[in-house]
């Protein structure tokens, strides 16, 4: 059920944000998350209506190389506008991959991960760690633009800076604009921080105000409520949503429908996201096969399953014991089947719950 009183009914609308020649769906991006956003997970979350999905970041040598299967981590030619994340910290290997990325994958769109806080991105100097010398950074961003067609835009993602007393966020905003890029999409914390304490919307609004190019904020953007918070404070065009969709693929779509219309759907019925979970699940073993897909998608169930609590009021420690059985279990056709039955008990004590018309 939608609840219009948390987000106001004076929220006003939000227009599609656009990518050079590409008009997006909605306002509200999935984030590129290792691990995490495969193809599969991008798949559901574009089709139930999110405005845009970005590969996992690839390694610009890795991809120049073929190694790691890193080609088949970055499909998705289905995924209209087809968005390819870079990684790097060579302006050759990124030049390399940005065109491979095009030329070979068919890449709609480059995107430049220039915010990542892992220890094993920015230990090579890539990733956020980018940001402590822009003129370096500077460079990796031309020879992208330079190495892709004038009608393939390029993207860059980053943080606020390295730590609080080097928040250059906005200049390296409006050096990524003079170089060419269409959009950047920055997410509310410094690379010190990870993602503890709260992102600050605030300060992107320094950067929404430096440069002419669309904005995207990133960064506890966790429902339509912070959503609509975040484009008020940052001055941004667009929300990108990141850890809030691990077990709902739903929630850029959702987020996206509260922005136009002043009132959260909610999520879907828990028939339904037993239906999204099976088809999550069913993609994963298809495309990775019994053994490495069943693995993969165990972090994908524990998330889908804490996902109910809200909605049924069922005890945390029933919730735990059903993740328990089904994330420790190797029989692929135990866990389909017991992950089922965990939504069909869901929908019956729900419908237990219910008073008597």
């Amino acid at each position: 059920m939608g609840n219009c009183a948390s987000v106001g009914l004076g929220t006003p609308h939000v227009t599609p944000s656009a990518i050079g020649p590409h008009t997006l769906r909605s306002p509200v991006l999935l984030a590129p998350m290792s691990g995490v956003t495969d193809l599969v997970f991008r798949r559901l979350a574009h089709g139930l209506g999110a405005g845009l999905v970005v590969s996992e970041m690839i390694a610009s040598e890795h991809l120049a190389a073929d190694r790691h299967g890193v080609r088949r981590r970055a499909q998705g030619r289905d995924l209209e506008p087809f968005v390819v994340q870079l990684a790097g910290c060579e302006a050759r290997w990124m030049a390399e991959g940005a065109r491979i990325a095009v030329a070979d994958l068919g890449a709609e769109i480059v995107d430049i991960n220039m915010g990542c806080p892992a220890r094993e991105v920015t230990g090579k100097l890539s990733g956020s760690a980018l940001m402590r010398d822009l003129d370096h950074a500077t460079r990796l961003v031309e020879a992208v633009v330079a190495a892709v067609p004038a009608s393939v835009p390029v993207t860059l993602k980053m943080r606020l800076g390295w730590d609080r007393e080097s928040r250059n966020a906005p200049e390296l905003a409006r050096r990524a604009e003079a170089c060419g890029v269409s959009l950047l999409t920055v997410h509310g914390r410094t690379r010190c921080q990870y993602f503890n304490g709260v992102a600050d919307w605030g300060f992107v609004r320094e950067i929404t105000g430096a440069v002419g190019i669309p904005v995207v904020v990133n960064g506890d953007i966790l429902d339509v409520a912070s959503a609509r918070a975040a484009l008020q404070a940052s001055g941004a065009r667009a929300v990108m949503v990141g850890r809030g969709a691990c077990g709902a693929p739903w929630l850029p779509a959702r987020i996206a429908a509260g922005l136009a219309t002043g009132c959260d759907p909610g999520p879907p019925a828990l028939a339904e996201q037993g239906a999204i979970a099976l088809a999550h699940l069913e993609g994963m073993l298809e495309a990775q096969g019994p053994d490495v897909g069943l693995r993969n998608a165990r972090k994908h169930i524990g998330w889908y399953l804490a996902q109910t609590l809200a909605q049924t009021g069922r005890p945390a420690a029933t919730v735990r014991d059903w993740r328990r059985r089904l994330c420790t279990s190797n029989d692929a056709a135990f866990v389909r089947a017991g992950l089922a039955a965990f939504y069909d008990e869901a929908v019956q004590g729900t419908q237990a719950m219910e008073p008597a018309a």
